[in-house]
């Protein structure tokens, strides 16, 4: 009985091992053809060159995306301080501090929509869906509109915000 079962043993380590050398050289010969499809696909892309169409579709709104720092004027204090950050998914956070005695800071969140054929980018906050809109004056620079709804004068700086990244020294609320 012992023999018996050694002896099958042998006879399927033996019918394994020949399945396994019966079958490398199928399996080898499809490796080097995945291999030499991959060479050719090298090839052919080194003689085009041209890599435009494997880029993905870029989102405008993106390039806009970033946190812009400013100073707007007030007619009963000294100014304020505005952080407004444009994130992923077109949300937004806009903080304000008015500069006087007191440091307290407001926060708004919400949603924002960017649209380059009008120049604006409009923010809808997610409170009571109250509507800011900001004038865009380059992918840098942001203007708010009037109180009246209207757009303001590029020439007046003292109500700019500028994105962090345009600016040589920021001031960064502390959240």
């Amino acid at each position: 009985m012992k023999v018996l079962l050694s002896l099958q043993q042998s006879l399927n380590f033996i019918l394994l091992g020949t399945l396994a050398i019966t079958f490398a050289p199928a399996m080898a010969q499809s490796d080097k053809q995945a291999m030499e499809a991959v060479q050719r696909a090298r090839e052919m892309t080194q003689k085009h060159g041209n890599h435009a169409k494997h880029k993905a579709p870029v989102d405008e709104s993106q390039k806009f995306r970033g946190v812009y720092y400013g100073y707007l004027p007030c007619k009963h204090c000294a100014g304020i301080k505005t952080t407004l950050s444009l994130k992923n998914k077109r949300n937004y956070l806009i903080v304000t501090q008015y500069a006087q005695a007191s440091t307290k800071e407001f926060y708004e969140k919400g949603k924002y929509d960017w649209d380059e054929k009008t120049r604006t980018v409009t923010l809808i906050s997610r409170k009571d869906a109250s509507v800011q809109k900001y004038s865009i004056i380059n992918d840098a620079t942001l203007i708010p509109f009037t109180s009246e709804g209207k757009p303001r004068k590029k020439d007046k700086d003292d109500y700019t915000l500028l994105r962090g990244d345009a600016m040589n020294a920021r001031e960064v609320h502390i959240h």
